[in-house]
């Protein structure tokens, strides 16, 4: 028997995880020290101290892509249809974002009705996060590096995700970690398959999960995390294409 559609649009509301990334950065100062040889050293000391005592920063290596894709249009709608049968916007909602040119996101979901044999529900979001190189700070993809890593420790840590499983995600960007987990959610168990990878000095994080409805199965999690791999590989060659 279906559930009521309150109770179903409750559901839906909070099938995704949002997943936030950290971004940390360090900087490091250096003291030079100098010696006088006579009496007369202390005018040439503070001389250096006034003018020639600082020391500039090195140089670091210039960030590898400049801009991000357009986050609604990473992936094809080809993909997105495939991913999400019944989806209800194929343009996809893109988040909001104050600094497209830093981070930008996008998400589709559909519920696919098959009457008596219940419903199946699915979502897709997809986020990038491009990083600068800075003087201080590292270059970007110093930078890139160390968020992948939080990115990553965030999703397997997301909270009440049950039999979390990792491991690395070949031929997607230059590093990339796929993770799955199930979560309970109004009663109903959702299979998550989440994608985190790097290319350069932008980091990815494709996530896709689903549940059945009324009777209908659930997701098969190896088949979730191999459309989710293969997404993840068409949305992370979408920054190449947009530099």
């Amino acid at each position: 028997m279906h559930r009521s559609a309150p109770r179903l649009t409750r559901i839906l509301a909070c099938a995704a995880v949002p997943v936030m990334l950290v971004v940390a950065g360090c900087s490091s100062d250096s003291d030079s020290k100098g010696s006088g040889s006579d009496g007369g050293s202390s005018s040439s000391s503070e001389a250096s101290a006034l003018g020639g005592g600082e020391q500039s920063q090195p140089a670091v290596e210039p960030a590898k892509y400049a801009k991000l894709p357009q986050p609604c249009k990473a992936l094809a709608s080809k993909t997105v249809e495939e991913l999400v049968p019944k989806v209800k916007n194929k343009s996809g909602t893109a988040g909001t974002s104050n600094d497209t040119g830093a981070r930008g996101s996008c998400s589709w979901n559909g519920l696919e009705d098959k009457g008596v044999k219940g419903s199946n529900y699915r979502w897709l979001d997809v986020s990038f996060q491009r990083f600068e190189s800075e003087s201080g700070l590292g270059s970007g993809e110093e930078r890139a590096k160390d968020a992948y890593k939080k990115e990553v420790a965030a999703v397997r840590a997301t909270e009440k995700a049950k039999s979390v499983n990792s491991s690395p995600a070949s031929g997607v960007g230059e590093e990339a970690t796929a993770i799955s987990f199930g979560l309970t959610k109004s009663g109903e168990d959702f299979k998550y398959a989440t994608i985190v990878a790097r290319t350069g000095n932008v980091v990815v994080t494709l996530g896709y999960n689903g549940t059945g409805f009324a009777g209908a199965k659930n997701p098969d999690p190896a088949q979730l995390m191999k459309d989710a791999v293969t997404a993840a590989k068409e949305a992370t060659a979408s920054v190449a294409k947009a530099n």
